[in-house]
């Protein structure tokens, strides 16, 4: 399993928790990672972290079954890295594997952090990442933020048929 942007993220935790040990967390930010590896101490070594930009062609693609980015996509506004990501998700997730991608929904909000996002529809999200994914499940969110402003989400799980 990897995690897309889980620097920060609690999820390598509670996987460790329960047993899993196939885990890499890749993230562009060297502190976020720095501060969860030191918070799953001493299980760290069970994770491979990889600091590298999601779009980027320098960082090993692990094959993996599970494919998992809450809220990195939303953020690709460029067609290219938006590609690029979907041919980083066909090289690593394994035939049968899941894509689980959370991003913000259509009623979402426009910025995030001072940054401009993209807003999708399952239908839109799919066909980011192409043929060959066929869509399993959606699941809307009604987020709520540290500041208590809520924000619309929309997560999707695909499955690669090819």
């Amino acid at each position: 399993m990897i995690d897309i942007g889980g620097g920060d993220s609690r999820l390598v935790d509670h996987l460790l928790a329960r047993g899993l040990r196939c885990l890499t967390v890749l993230d562009v930010s060297h502190t976020a990672l720095a501060r969860a590896r030191a918070r799953v101490a001493p299980l760290a070594h069970h994770v491979s972290w990889i600091e590298a930009d999601v779009t980027a062609d320098t960082w090993p693609v692990p094959p993996v079954d599970i494919w998992h980015d809450r809220a990195v996509f939303h953020f690709l506004i460029e067609a290219d890295d938006r590609a690029q990501y979907a041919a980083r998700v066909r090289q690593a997730v394994m035939l049968g594997g899941s894509v689980i991608i959370g991003t913000f929904a259509l009623d979402g909000p426009e910025r995030c952090s001072g940054l401009p996002v993209r807003r999708y529809d399952a239908e839109g999200l799919c066909a980011e990442l192409g043929d060959g994914f066929t869509l399993e499940e959606t699941l809307t969110d009604a987020h709520r933020t540290p500041a208590g402003t809520v924000q619309s989400f929309l997560y999707v799980r695909l499955v690669r048929q090819r």
